[in-house]
């Protein structure tokens, strides 16, 4: 009996708890009181501040509603989902007032592919990819390995290829060139890539990617039989302009100026340097900045011409011995070196570079065994289609075509697939080409 006064007096304590605090709506945090039966004791809690059963028991108390009871996952969903009606609005409302700048930003890091997918959505997606802003957004953003420019043996309708390393991946865009002409991919700069027509006569710049496609002048000096061409920009993009050129074993040479529109000569070879030049024509030119290196037969060696200051350097550098198919090549400012080297029946594939103390040339790596296994015994020859960061080396013999990349950061050797055409099996052969850095905003 004892214990049942004991709990009748506690609850009259509780109610009178409750009658004092319970129902004052004016105290900024009321107390609620709770009963521990377990411990016998009491538990106290601030309205607001407690969070789990005990809080939600006391707001069903206190509206005298019943305990809550599971809904099925259709009505939690109606409740979620808006209209359509107010999510079309909030997507507008969105979009017209995200700023511009950081759009192009964004878009100026996606991938290539993606980029083109993009503008392909309206029109003012599309004029965006041209815009000097985006230029300038682009030009800043560091982008992935080259693309390639080839064309491929079958060229009586100018068949043009390209392939995207990424994505190991050729695409055959449609570049607006004359049919009557046959050109050839020479040189690119900012990503554009500089033809040169069979004749050696006429020079067009395109963008690949954008198909935009111009004809520049013609040359001053028509008489020459062949010639090394370069290309270099006048600063970080196209936009700024960019410069051509050509360069014949006589000693003469000229340079276009995008800026100017007209070609122009600089002046003439200093008299250390001997003529005729002997120029390698299989070598194509590389740039690192403003200045451009040509590959040297006879002496061996490397000449070099500072577009911008007009200075000529020319060093005499042994070649490796039993080097065949040897081109130059750069990477990070630094000159290299990718050529065949044959010895009795064994073929190989090598990488140079040069030392710029000794001026010699120091190999940095070579193709695997495994692979030059299947050159053994054969008459190979070698074309170097990229010479800038990513070398894509054609690979042919009797009955053989092989075309491999090679990263020169990373020293990995890959396969690339055959080119095949869209809606056909037959495997095209790759001719010439040259690699170029993909520039949706890049204006030829």
């Amino acid at each position: 009996m004892g214990e049942v006064a004991e709990l009748r007096q506690l609850v009259g304590q509780v109610q009178e708890l409750w009658d004092l605090y319970g129902g004052a709506q004016s105290h900024p945090h009321p107390r609620w009181y709770l009963l521990d039966f377990e411990h016998g004791s009491i538990k106290d809690d601030y309205c607001g501040a407690r969070t789990g059963y005990n809080s939600e028991l006391l707001k069903i108390m206190e509206a005298n509603q019943s305990p809550p009871h599971k809904r099925s996952r259709r009505d939690r969903n109606q409740e979620k989902a808006p209209s359509s009606n107010s999510t079309e609005e909030m997507k507008q409302e969105i979009w017209s007032e995200f700023p511009g700048d950081l759009f192009e930003t964004v878009v100026a890091r996606l991938p290539v592919a993606a980029m083109f997918r993009f503008r392909t959505v309206c029109r003012k997606w599309y004029s965006m990819l041209g815009s000097e802003n985006f230029s300038q957004q682009y030009s800043e953003v560091p982008h992935g390995l080259p693309w390639f420019y080839a064309i491929t043996h079958e060229n009586a309708d100018n068949n043009v290829a390209m392939y995207d390393p990424s994505l190991k991946k050729w695409h055959h865009p449609s570049i607006p060139l004359d049919p009557a002409k046959i050109v050839f991919p020479v040189a690119s700069a900012g990503g554009l890539v500089c033809l040169l027509d069979l004749s050696h006569m006429n020079f067009s710049i395109c963008n690949p990617l954008t198909q935009s496609f111009k004809e520049i002048p013609h040359r001053s000096v028509q008489a020459w039989s062949r010639v090394a061409v370069g290309m270099v920009m006048n600063g970080g993009t196209s936009n700024e302009g960019y410069r051509v050129m050509c360069l014949g074993n006589d000693g003469n040479y000229e340079v276009y100026d995008s800026t100017k529109n007209i070609w122009s000569c600089p002046g003439t070879f200093p008299p250390s340097i001997k003529l005729p030049l002997a120029l390698n024509f299989r070598s194509q030119p590389v740039a690192v900045g403003s200045t451009l290196y040509f590959m040297c037969a006879e002496p061996e060696g490397v000449l070099s011409y500072d577009v911008s200051t007009g200075i000529w350097r020319q060093f005499v550098i042994p070649l490796p011995l039993h080097l065949t198919d040897h081109t130059l090549a750069e990477f990070q400012g630094r000159v290299m070196l990718v050529g065949l080297l044959c010895k009795n029946a064994a073929t190989c594939v090598c990488i140079w570079e040069l030392q710029k103390m000794t001026l010699l040339w120091k190999e940095v790596d070579r193709m695997p065994n495994i692979w030059c296994l299947e050159f053994y015994g054969k008459h190979m020859k070698m074309t170097c289609l990229g010479n800038s960061g990513l070398l894509m080396l054609s690979l042919k013999a009797k009955r053989m075509n092989r075309l491999v990349t090679y990263n020169l950061l990373n020293k990995e050797w890959q396969k690339v697939p055959d080119c095949m055409f869209p809606c056909s099996h037959k495997k095209q052969w790759i001719t010439c080409g040259t690699a170029f850095g993909p520039c949706p905003s890049a204006l030829a």
